[in-house]
């Protein structure tokens, strides 16, 4: 009797996210025991005791079913391993920025490849890269020339981000935004190249044989 009414206790401490304890209105449920075992379809009754037995809790963990199923389990502690989980989660996303590079019209290879490594440390670090160039009086004749040299800075980086945003004139700036390549994009990349290694194997391996 006492662990029943510290089992009554306990149930109004913990999170209201899902059904517990004597909050479980149905009068069967499909009971899993605290070691993940079968226990069948029994009467709610019959489940709250067990489960006061244990000085554990009656969680429903699948309302929708017919009977719901409960499990028996210690539902602060794995609210606080979720919500653990949780936090940790976030602490590893990490939020996306969006870093400027800025070149010129005529920009030295040199320099290009230089700022274009920079840019490809901030796209495989997660950021986006807005690359910039301002064109000043004369220069606007060499619109064209700035747009090749755009295009030369992004295929030195091209293995780490792909064009969001293509190199566009608004005033006598233009802009252009490359974004990192997705996890889907580098898978479908490594198969397209381990294919493409097979074949110049298969070939190779042909044309020894004649």
């Amino acid at each position: 009797m006492r662990r029943f009414f510290y089992f009554l206790r306990r149930s109004k401490t913990i999170s209201k996210e899902a059904l517990i304890n004597e909050e479980i209105r149905a009068k069967e449920v499909r009971l899993i025991d605290a070691n993940g075992e079968q226990q069948g379809v029994v009467s709610i009754q019959e489940a709250l005791q067990k489960a006061a037995e244990a000085n554990l809790d009656l969680v429903n963990i699948s309302p929708n079913a017919a009977p719901p199923v409960c499990r028996i389990m210690d539902y602060g502690k794995y609210r606080y391993d979720q919500q653990k989980k949780e936090k940790d989660a976030k602490k590893k996303q990490k939020t996306m920025e969006v870093k400027e590079i800025r070149l010129g019209i005529f920009t030295e290879e040199h320099d290009l490849e230089t700022k274009a490594v920079l840019a490809a440390k901030f796209l495989a670090g997660g950021d986006k890269v807005k690359v910039s160039m301002r064109f000043r009086g004369r220069e606007m004749g060499y619109v064209d020339k700035g747009k090749e040299n755009m295009l030369k800075f992004f295929d030195v980086v091209k293995e780490n981000g792909h064009i969001e945003k293509n190199p566009l004139l608004e005033g006598r700036n233009m802009t252009m935004v490359i974004a990192p390549k997705t996890e889907k994009e580098k898978e479908k990349e490594a198969k397209a190249a381990k294919k493409a290694a097979q074949a110049a194997e298969s070939e190779k391996a042909q044309a020894a044989q004649q």
